[in-house]
């Protein structure tokens, strides 16, 4: 009786794992399928967000770092006036460009090019973005080191632009030697 009682429990533990492997297969697949694309509309949305409150003075808790950023950047050449309308303009055409899925190339070096300058003032106004340099960062500071993930994120929508996806399971070694 001991012995049946052990295989009947061994047989239930089998049985689970195996449901729990389906299921965990499922739910793998579904985020591989999906998790792209929601990338995409979550970073456009920030984007877009950002950028539209930026176009009204005095909503943007970055407005002013970022034009003394531009000032600096560009020695002074582009007002405020000027500079903090384009980089809203930037930032929405980047949130469109991601939300629409269009255009996606051209939407990412936007993006690239607008984070080099974003991160800038970690270096520019250490004081402002540090208590301590280079440990222990501001709310400021660690507004704009937030953007290493904006920039991981877009690498990922970056490497699908030419049809990649997420792959939910290893390809196997022999699939790739074929391949090759």
């Amino acid at each position: 009786m001991g012995h049946h009682m052990l295989g009947s429990l061994t047989s239930s533990r089998s049985r689970w794992r195996t449901g729990f492997e389906q299921l965990d297969r499922r739910i793998t697949f579904a985020l591989a399928a999906s998790a792209v694309p929601a990338l995409r509309v979550a970073l456009g949305t920030v984007f877009l967000w950002f950028g539209l409150l930026k176009l009204v003075p005095g909503l943007s808790p970055a407005q002013d770092l970022a034009t003394r950023t531009i000032d600096l950047l560009t020695l002074g050449l582009v007002p405020a006036s000027v500079s903090l309308p384009m980089l809203a303009g930037w930032e929405v055409l980047i949130g469109l460009g991601l939300l629409s899925g269009r255009y996606l190339r051209a939407t990412l070096l936007l993006l690239a090019v607008q984070m080099l300058g974003t991160l800038t003032p970690l270096f520019l106004f250490p004081a402002e973005t540090f208590t301590v340099f280079p440990f222990a960062p501001t709310l400021e500071g660690q507004y704009i080191i937030k953007n290493l993930v904006l920039v991981a994120a877009a690498m990922v929508i970056g490497g699908t632009v030419r049809g990649g996806q997420l792959q939910p399971e290893p390809v196997p070694s022999a699939r790739w030697e074929a391949a090759a």
